[in-house]
């Protein structure tokens, strides 16, 4: 209840506004992220100090710091990265750019579907890793080996997602572009493509991440650089603390790749609403 001394010439004081229920959660929420990580990061130094895992199969984690810093200023850590981003970039770039053109000309049409579909669905179920060798023999142990076989692997993810995408477009849409006499191609760009926009971005998301995690496998068995050549180069040599430097950059690459692309699909999705939890 409201006192007479809140009164003021008749004027109740308006009262702070209190914020969203949604940006208390989030402020509150903001750092239960890093729980874990600090938990992680707590019981591998404990295992350091107290001996409890050899330090030749788990080096501490100071260890790890120093070898980064020494592969970053006196070996080719820098370098090494560069390459492999690079073909990540390339792979993805051609493989869902293609997936994109192909998944959209099938749903578009269901000859364009039956024509692809039995060669593509064989060509899905063989793993990028079983093509490797026989592209190295093609292409030799360079980059344009390693490009392609992450670009069939970022492909079909993108193409089934764009054709599912386009096919689950609401039938009402396309019935009132019929009204509006819209031309096919007005259909594609103002009706299909943005009704399938989220399942597009699903997959790019999705291929996104896995371009990522399959060079180390593609750089590991054929090349001469990069940081899936350090891998498997550091075990061969017992060198466990540059084993997990490159794990740990892989890793937190891959974490700003998928926020990255996180925060485009919040970006081109602002128009659509839906349960955040």
């Amino acid at each position: 209840m409201t006192s007479s001394a809140d009164f003021i010439g008749g004027v109740v004081p308006a009262r702070p506004a209190r914020p969203p229920a949604s940006r208390r959660r989030i402020s509150g929420d903001a750092f239960i992220g890093l729980v874990l990580p600090a938990i992680i990061l707590g019981l591998w130094q404990a295992s350091a100090s107290f001996g409890w895992v050899d330090a030749v199969f788990l080096p501490a984690p100071a260890t790890v710091a120093t070898a980064f810093w020494t592969m970053l200023t006196k070996q080719r850590l820098a370098w090494d990265f560069l390459a492999s981003v690079e073909i990540v970039g390339q792979a993805f770039l051609y493989g869902s750019a293609l997936a994109l053109v192909l998944g959209v000309a099938a749903g578009l049409s269901r000859r364009v579907e039956r024509f692809f579909g039995p060669t593509f669905d064989t060509i899905r179920h063989i793993p990028g890793i079983a093509w490797l060798p026989l592209i190295v023999l093609w292409l030799g142990i360079g980059a344009p080996a390693k490009v392609l076989v992450i670009a069939k692997s970022v492909f079909f993810p993108v193409f089934l997602n764009t054709l599912q995408g386009v096919r689950n477009v609401d039938r009402s849409y396309v019935e009132l572009a019929d009204a509006l006499t819209l031309t096919r191609w007005q259909l594609v760009r103002k009706v299909i493509l943005p009704a399938a926009l989220p399942n597009i971005l699903v997959s790019l998301r999705y291929a996104a991440g896995l371009a990522w995690a399959l060079v180390v496998v593609a750089e590991g068995l054929s090349g001469l650089e990069g940081l899936g050549f350090l891998i498997f180069r550091a075990q061969g040599l017992l060198l466990t603390d540059q084993l997990l430097v490159c794990m740990v950059v892989i890793g937190l690459v891959g974490f700003a790749i998928d926020r990255g692309m996180f925060f485009v699909q919040r970006r081109l999705l602002r128009w659509k609403q839906g349960f955040e939890g």
